[in-house]
């Protein structure tokens, strides 16, 4: 029996979740825009609290790796990792998309493949392809939507859009028949943890001296405010 946190705040939805094995025993999340840093310890430790188990129970922590927001997977992996050198535990990094692959893939019947979008604002999104087995078919990557966008996979194939990413998408893709649409999907702590059981099982762990979130793009710090 093992207790794993999961912890997801590549988004502007900060969530948790606390696993028994592959059991969820508790989950939170909270949308705010630019609240991660003073709302994240404090929904761990009501998790926590509420759940009747101590801190010093759980096995692993595990992170939503990216890509998506810097700020907000910053945040995340400094906590997890606070927490796992303060535990003595592992940590286990989870791809953000397929997270998000792992969470739709039971309403799939008919095992269309898989493609979550994270908006990296304009007409670029953060995306990756997945058969209905979570194999990867096109690894993660910026791309900037066109009309021909996805045109060799679409041809042969169902794809199923999904992610905060998707919506901005839809005008362009959305007369292809393959092209279907999900909508209000985004990465949670609960699917982090699904696919870290898997892990821990295997004893697939995160180097915690040098794990780094996947940020996918360098960052670029907006211009400073001139104050008048």
């Amino acid at each position: 029996m093992a207790f794993l946190l999961s912890i997801e705040t590549s988004t502007e939805v900060c969530s948790v979740a606390l696993h028994e094995d592959s059991n969820l025993i508790a989950f939170t999340q909270y949308l705010l825009e630019k609240s991660h840093s003073s709302i994240l310890t404090s929904l761990i430790d009501e998790m926590i609290k509420h759940s009747g188990i101590k801190l010093n129970d759980i096995n692993a922590v595990a992170v939503s790796e990216g890509p998506g927001s810097y700020t907000g997977l910053r945040i995340g992996t400094s906590t997890a990792k606070g927490l796992c050198f303060g535990l003595d535990i592992p940590l286990i990094n989870i791809s953000t998309l397929l997270s998000m692959a792992y969470g739709i893939s039971n309403l799939n019947p008919n095992k269309a493949y898989l493609c979550p979008m994270l908006d990296a604002r304009r007409m670029e999104v953060y995306c990756l392809i997945a058969d209905s087995g979570l194999k990867i078919i096109r690894e993660i990557k910026p791309e900037i939507i066109e009309e021909n966008s996805f045109e060799d996979i679409l041809k042969k194939n169902e794809v199923f859009f999904f992610g905060n990413g998707a919506a901005k998408c839809k005008d362009i893709l959305g007369h292809n028949p393959n092209a279907q649409f999900y909508n209000n999907i985004h990465p949670n702590a609960k699917d982090i943890g699904g696919l870290a059981w898997l892990r821990y099982q295997k004893r697939e762990f995160a180097d915690l001296t040098y794990f780094e979130p996947f940020y996918l793009k360098a960052f670029k710090p907006g211009k400073p405010k001139t104050l008048v």
